[in-house]
Formats: structure tokens, C-alpha cells, sequence
């Protein structure tokens, strides 16, 4: 019944301590215990359900050193699995308490364990050695002198390592212990009574330590003691207790302390020596070197404070005084933390790969973090870095818990690699890093796309059926099925004259609606483009349909593109020749004004060959006859130049390179001959270039006939230009011909002015030279225009002219026009395009220019 109630005592004990405790489960064992024994249920403390444990698979997670107990899987239970010995697992510290973690699956849980063992009296006292030997001087040595013994040592702790120290019974010695809250209980031997060699030479005593517990434990010591003769000063040394400090980071041979004993004896008796005669722990004889001469202690290893805190050193001074005397002091030396232990990260749990469609807050990965060093030194941060977008979250002292802050995107990044790291709070701060790689499993969250959204293409006319017109590529960040692209024609837009639209089927020329896909195709796996037909520019100048890119993946996503066929033309034409206006009806008003003014010198169109007239004496440059001509390409395979291929060499006529119009090289005369036949090659631009060739017939009149001719053929210019001036709202000029015509006739009246002029100024002269004059005044005066011409330049001149005055009239300056001046041109020379033919400018200028004279005012 007691057990009973001990058992259900125990847990309300446990659950009242996993309420207050947040969460964390205590338990306490001796040590030493069984293997097999129960230390509690672990299944039940934690609130699962009979079976639960096993399905969930409750385990305990290592933390760097064997805990000696086991999770049994069909109950539950935390037992002991090995031997606990407390000594080994904590050594002195206390208490003595083991933080677990235990693991539970679906969800994933953490839980925490705090397995305390308890001590029991396993260890005996043990002294440093089993014999002791003291000397001791007779007489000398006075009663109540102390002489220090090594204590005995007990592995355990609390009332169970509680020494007492019992000795031997003798009327000469004592036991004094000295016990202190600062440093270890010291044991000293008191001499209670002096010594008398001669008596007893020599005294076997035994020292019993005897410990707490229950049963308490002993252990012994002997102590022989030597009495000696003689010296009777021991060295005393100036303090009985140096007190230390030593950073744990301190270099071998660095100077530790220095103990100082005076002997007052003379001579040998004063000479004195240091030894240890005791170090605490043990492990500290090869860690200090005591120099035996100067007293001075130094660091000849390495001490570290997570090992031991404090030293305990037993100096002895002795003389060489025979017996020698000797005395003795205790060195306590404080181990000071430095921060020379960083932070230890462990994973304990990971979960990858990590979807990009997870929700923020998903749990990816378990870690443990300790560092060995104390307070300031061993409290440590951590974070994650990069920041995100994953963080650390805190699940108790020492754990944490690696959490999603962010949404994911795989085709941002498909992995990260994060570190966790820690950071003590020591200065300089040490830290630690754990690396985690994290991989992102992808879903299908991204459409195809296009590098553009419109595609410009240029194909040239005439192309083979089959031919690659362009590649399109859409790109799918995806992975796997869901960045596989399939590519498909949607048709849509207008062709022919290349106006947009959103019809489904393309005009053609030809007549009818034609769908785009009869004109390309789309490769489904590449996105290439295929012609299906040869195209022709003069048919269809602009294609424009769409592109659409498709995923595999689930639901499918797309994008599409328009793409913007726009067909070069090919120098597949060559030019043709057109007949002269009249037998063109549909011809413009300009072009037909300019044909009627040919016309006026008799260009006609019989045959396939064109004719015209020409009068003897014309002048160099005179149009005689335009070739007309087109070409159904466009661009640079249009544009035409046109060649006199026969006669070769220098005839009469010559041809405008750009403009086809037949002039005269220079003057025509009878020598020329009456007729004359002209081959005209008419060439484009393109490559290779195309031509055709023209046959002009050109018939030389006499002046009247050409009058004649002229006359008759402005009456047709102008019932020509009546006609078309009813389809244009411009003028139209009199023609190059009956313009040279009129010329010519007021050329003639003002020949004959000027010869009139001519006279009349020689009589004025001659009367002059006999006339009476009142002065003859010279003087320079400008020379004045009279009238002006758009065509030509004109000069002014300061000239000096003698002035001829009558009798009644001041000195006045002469008057001088200058006509224009323009070279002849060469014969044979082609007139250029940009500038107007030289009998052109002439007609004009005979038109509003004056006769040029000089006449007195």
C-alpha cells in the first residue's frame, strides 16, 4: 500500500514539475542503478495513448555522449540500459543532471528530458599515498608545532564525501582539522608533547578517514615519523597562503607566483629549498614546475578552466640543517575563464526538399546549439544567413527550430544553401556555422514567354517551299514537364496591303481569302518557321499571325507572340516601256502636259517605235523626244537609268541618264543627215539588273517645216493639256519647242533694235566731237540693274566711262545690264538630272531678261 501511494506521490510530483517547467520532464535515478530498471513512463508523463509511442516512433536523439538509458518502444518506458556511474558522468558537479531530447514523429515534436542521478556511498576515502614519512627534530621541536598531512579524496559528493579523520592513539601527537568556505579543509599533525629520540626513535601512526554516508566508508594512511636531531629553526615562510589567479589561455612558462621562507639559523642550517610536497588535483604535478632554488612557480602545460576551476599547491621549504628543518605554505590557484571554446551546432532533424508552394512557418529543420564555456562566454546567439527566407525560431534552452518567413520560388532559386550560426557573448566573440543545403521542389506556377512580344521577320520573294523563314523560342522557367514548351500557328491579321486587323485569313491578291496557315507552318518541338509556298512581293507584302507557346505541366500554362512576315522584293521584273501620252488615256494631267509638249516636235509611237522631228540649227540641249518607261518591282530594283546605245561615240543626240529625255549634244546641221535612229536601253538597279531597249526615229526639218510643226503640235499640246486640265487643277506651260520658236523671232527684232541703237549713238558721237561743250567731266559711277531673272547671276562692276555731255546737261553715268552667263555645254555631255538643260535656262532668260545697251541720260 505505501508503494502504492509512493508511485501516484511520484507522479503528481512529475506532472506539477512538467506544468511548471513548461513543457520539460524530470526524472531521478541512482546511480549505479540496474540494467532494465524503469526510470519512469516517459509514454504516459507525456500524454500519449496506450500504443501511441510505438506508432510515432518515440526516441531518444544523442547529444554527444552516451546517456546509458533506452526509450522502450512497446511500452514506452525510459529504462536504463548500461551502467550510470555519477562519478563518470558529472564528477564533482552537482547535482548531477542529464538534458535528454526525445523525439515524436506525425507531426514532429521535440521533448525535453532532465534525467538527474543521484549519488550513492560507492567510493571509499583514498589518500594521495599509503605511507607517509615525517621527520621530526628532538628538543627543537617544540610542542604545538603543526606539520600539514594530505587529506583523503572521495569521489563523491555531498554528506557521502563529509571526510572526519581519526588517528592512531599517542600522547605526542594530535589531529587539527581546518575547515573554510574559501578554499579545501586543511589537515595538519600537532605535536602535543616533545620528542626524545633516544625513547623513540621513530612513530608509526595510522590516519583513518571516514566518510557520511550510510554505511560510511573508511581508508588509511600510515604516518611514520622519524624523530631527528640537531637544527632547531625551520624556515618560515612570509605568507601561509598565496592566492592566485591564472587566465586559462596563459602561455607555458609564464611566471605563476613566487614563495619566499627564511630560515634565522647560520650556515647550512639556513640554506633553503622549495619542493611540493602536494598538488590538488593530481593532474596538476605536470602542469607547475617549482624552481627548488628561487622559490618561483611556473606554467609548464596548459590549464583549462572547463576542466578544473582551482588548483591547490603545497609548497615545503627545508633547510640543510642536520636534521633539516622545514616549513610549509599553500598556493591557491584560481583557473580564470577566458573565451576560448566557440559555440557547437548540431542538426538533429532535417526535412527536404522543400516545396516552393509551402506556406510560411513550415518546420524544415531541428538544431541544438551548446558552448562549453560559462557565463558571458559560453550565452550564445543565433541566426541564419542569409535572412531570408528562412529564421530561427527558439524552442527551448539550447534548441531551435529553422522556420519559412517567405514564399518560395524555384525559378528564382532552385537551392539554398543557408548557415546557421552562432556567436558567443565573449570578447573577442567566437562563432560557429553549420551549413544546410535546402532544395526547392518545383510546381507548375509559370506560363511560357517570349522574348518579344511582336517578332519582325524579313523573307525575300521567291523563296523555296520549305525554307526556314525564323526560330521563335518561348522559355518556361519550369523544370521537367512543366518547362516543356509546344509551339502551335494561330492565324489572325490582314496580308496584301499590310494593314492590321484581326481577321483569321489573309487577303491575296490572286482574288479570294486565303488562311495564313497556307502560307507558313510552326514546328511544334522547335518553334521554327517554315515557308509553305514560295511568297511574291508584288502578291503579298506583310503576314502577320500569332505564335502560341503551351506547357506540359498541369494545369498547362501558355503565352503567345505575333510575329510580322514582311516579304523583300527580288529584282524579279524587268522595266517596260510605256507609250507616249494619247495613247495612254489613264495617264496623269502632268505627265500628259509633258507628252503633249513633246508631241510638239512630232513624237509619236508607231510600231513599237517612237518618232519624232527636230529642225536644222537647233541648238545644243533642245529636248527632242522622252522615253517612258516602269518597273512593276520597287525600292532600288525600280529605279531607272537610261543608256543611247547606238549610235555609239559623239553624235548629235544624247540621253538623260535618269530622266529618258533625247536632246541634242550641240548644234544641228546639214551634215547630220535627215534621219537618224536611236537604240535606247533602258536599265534597273537591281542584281542582277534587268533592261529593255527603245527605238527612237528621229527626223530633221527644215526651220519653216519645224515652225510648221511646231505650231501644229502646240494646237495638239494644247487640246491636250484642255483635256487633261479637267482631271488637274494645275496649268500647264507652253512646251520647250514653241517656246525656242518664239525666241527665235524676237531674237531676230532685237538684233535689229540694236543695230539701230548702234547708229544712232555713232551720229550723237560724231556731233559731239564738233559741238561747242561747257566741261568734260569724268567720274566713276556703279554700274545699275535694270532688271532681274530668276536664272543666271549677275555681277556689279565700279568701271570709270567717259561721260559725253551737251551743252545744257550734267555729266551722267552710263547704264550696264549683263545677260547670264552659261558655258556651252559639251558636245556629247549628259545633263544632269538635279539641273536644268542649258537651252531650258536659256528659253527662260530670253523670256525676262532686256537687251543689253548702254544709252546717256
Amino acid at each position: 500500500m505505501g508503494e502504492r501511494w509512493s508511485a501516484a506521490v511520484r507522479v503528481l510530483v512529475l506532472q506539477a514539475a512538467w506544468a511548471l517547467a513548461g513543457g520539460q520532464v524530470r526524472y531521478s535515478v541512482p546511480e549505479e542503478a540496474k540494467g532494465g530498471t524503469v526510470v519512469g513512463r516517459l509514454a504516459q508523463d507525456l500524454g500519449l495513448e496506450a500504443g501511441e509511442a510505438e506508432a510515432r516512433r518515440l526516441r531518444l536523439v544523442a547529444q554527444g555522449r552516451r546517456a546509458s538509458v533506452e526509450v522502450s518502444a512497446a511500452s514506452g518506458a525510459l529504462l536504463v540500459s548500461s551502467r550510470l556511474d555519477r562519478e563518470e558522468l558529472c564528477g564533482k558537479s552537482a547535482p548531477c543532471a542529464l538534458r535528454l531530447e526525445v523525439l515524436l514523429e506525425r507531426p514532429l515534436r521535440v521533448f525535453h528530458v532532465q534525467l538527474e542521478v543521484t549519488d550513492i556511498n560507492d567510493n571509499a576515502p583514498v589518500f594521495p599515498a599509503a605511507r607517509k614519512n615525517i621527520s621530526i627534530a628532538e628538543f627543537n621541536t617544540l610542542p604545538g608545532s603543526r606539520f600539514p598531512l594530505e587529506g583523503a579524496s572521495d569521489a563523491d559528493i555531498g554528506a557521502n564525501a563529509q571526510l572526519s579523520y581519526t588517528l592512531s592513539p599517542s600522547e605526542h601527537f594530535s589531529l587539527d582539522l581546518q575547515r573554510s568556505e574559501e578554499y579545501r579543509e586543511s589537515l595538519f599533525l600537532v605535536l602535543t608533547k616533545s620528542l626524545d629520540r633516544e625513547t623513540i626513535p621513530v612513530h608509526r601512526l595510522v590516519l583513518t578517514a571516514t566518510d557520511g554516508g550510510r554505511p560510511s566508508l573508511t581508508g588509511t594512511m600510515e604516518l611514520l615519523i622519524s624523530v631527528e636531531d640537531a637544527n632547531d629553526n625551520a624556515p618560515q615562510f612570509n605568507q601561509s597562503v598565496y592566492k592566485v589567479q591564472l587566465p586559462e589561455n596563459a602561455a607555458e612558462g609564464t611566471l605563476v607566483t613566487r614563495v619566499n621562507a627564511t630560515d634565522p639559523d647560520l650556515g647550512s642550517n639556513s640554506e633553503v629549498t622549495y619542493s611540493v610536497s602536494n598538488i590538488f588535483p593530481e593532474k596538476g604535478k605536470n602542469i607547475f614546475l617549482l624552481n627548488a632554488r628561487t622559490g618561483e612557480i611556473h606554467l609548464a602545460g596548459p590549464v583549462d578552466y572547463e576542466e578544473v576551476r582551482l588548483y591547490e599547491i603545497q609548497v615545503e621549504a627545508r633547510d640543510k640543517g642536520t636534521p633539516s628543518l622545514s616549513g610549509h605554505c599553500k598556493v591557491l590557484l584560481e583557473v580564470l575563464d577566458v573565451n576560448d571554446n566557440a559555440p557547437e551546432v548540431w542538426v538533429t532533424s532535417l526535412s527536404v526538399p522543400v516545396s516552393e508552394d509551402a506556406s510560411v512557418g513550415t518546420v524544415v529543420a531541428v538544431l541544438s546549439v551548446s558552448d562549453r564555456d560559462s557565463g558571458e562566454n559560453g550565452r550564445v546567439r543565433c541566426w541564419v544567413w542569409p535572412a531570408s527566407p528562412f529564421g530561427l525560431e527558439a524552442t527551448f534552452a539550447g534548441s531551435y527550430s529553422l522556420v519559412l518567413r517567405e514564399a518560395l520560388d524555384r525559378e528564382r532559386v532552385s537551392e539554398y544553401e543557408v548557415e546557421v550560426r552562432a556567436e558567443d557573448g565573449g570578447a573577442p566573440a567566437l562563432r560557429a556555422r553549420r551549413g544546410l543545403r535546402l532544395p526547392v521542389s518545383d510546381v507548375n506556377d509559370n506560363a511560357p514567354a517570349f522574348a518579344q512580344a511582336v517578332y519582325t521577320v524579313l523573307a525575300r520573294e521567291n523563296n523555296a517551299a520549305g525554307a526556314e523563314l525564323a526560330r521563335l523560342w518561348a522559355r518556361d522557367p519550369d523544370e521537367a514537364g512543366n518547362g516543356r514548351v509546344s509551339y502551335s500557328l494561330w492565324e489572325g491579321g490582314v496580308g496584301g496591303g499590310g494593314a492590321a486587323g484581326s481577321s483569321s485569313s489573309w487577303w491575296s491578291s490572286g482574288g479570294g481569302w486565303r488562311a495564313a496557315s497556307s502560307y507558313v507552318s510552326v514546328d511544334a518541338e522547335s518553334g521554327r518557321v517554315w515557308a509553305l509556298q514560295p511568297l511574291d512581293y508584288e502578291e503579298l507584302q506583310v503576314l502577320q499571325f500569332e505564335v502560341r507557346a503551351v506547357d506540359a505541366g498541369e494545369p498547362p500554362l501558355s503565352g503567345n507572340a505575333t510575329v510580322q512576315l514582311f516579304v523583300l522584293d527580288e529584282n524579279d521584273n524587268a522595266p517596260a516601256l510605256l507609250p507616249p501620252a494619247g495613247s495612254a488615256p489613264e495617264a496623269g494631267a502632268a505627265a500628259a502636259a509633258a507628252e503633249a509638249a513633246a508631241g510638239a516636235l512630232g513624237l509619236g509611237w508607231e510600231s513599237g517605235t517612237l518618232w519624232a522631228r527636230a529642225a536644222w540649227g537647233a541648238p545644243a540641249g533642245q529636248v527632242v523626244a522622252k522615253i517612258r518607261a516602269v518597273d512593276a518591282d520597287s525600292g532600288y530594283n525600280a529605279w531607272l537609268r537610261y543608256e543611247l546605245w547606238e549610235p555609239r561615240g559623239k553624235g548629235p543626240f544624247r540621253v538623260g541618264l535618269y530622266s529618258g529625255e533625247v536632246s541634242t549634244a550641240r548644234a544641228l546641221d546639214e551634215a547630220d543627215g535627215p534621219r537618224h535612229r536611236l537604240l535606247i536601253v533602258v536599265r534597273d538597279h537591281g542584281e542582277p539588273a534587268r533592261s529593255a531597249t527603245a527605238t527612237l526615229s528621229v527626223s530633221l526639218l527644215e526651220a519653216a517645216e519645224a515652225a510648221l510643226a511646231a505650231a501644229a503640235g502646240s494646237s495638239s499640246a494644247a487640246a491636250a493639256a484642255a483635256s487633261s486640265s479637267s482631271r488637274s487643277a494645275a496649268g500647264v506651260e507652253l512646251g520647250p519647242g514653241a517656246a525656242s520658236a518664239a525666241t527665235n523671232v524676237w531674237l531676230v527684232v532685237a538684233i535689229c533694235a540694236v543695230s539701230s541703237l548702234f547708229l544712232l549713238a555713232v551720229v550723237l558721237y560724231a556731233a559731239s566731237r564738233w559741238a561747242p561743250r561747257a566741261a568734260v567731266l569724268s567720274a566713276p559711277g556703279p554700274t545699275t540693274l535694270v532688271c532681274a531673272s530668276e536664272v543666271g547671276s549677275w555681277s556689279y562692276s565700279q568701271r570709270h566711262s567717259r561721260s559725253l555731255c551737251v551743252a545744257d546737261g550734267a555729266a551722267k553715268s552710263d547704264l550696264m545690264v549683263f545677260s547670264p552667263n552659261f558655258p556651252p555645254p559639251p558636245p556629247g555631255a549628259a545633263p544632269k538630272d538635279t539641273q536644268p538643260e542649258p537651252s531650258a535656262l536659256l528659253d527662260t532668260v530670253s523670256g525676262n531678261s532686256c537687251i543689253p545697251f548702254s544709252a546717256r541720260f
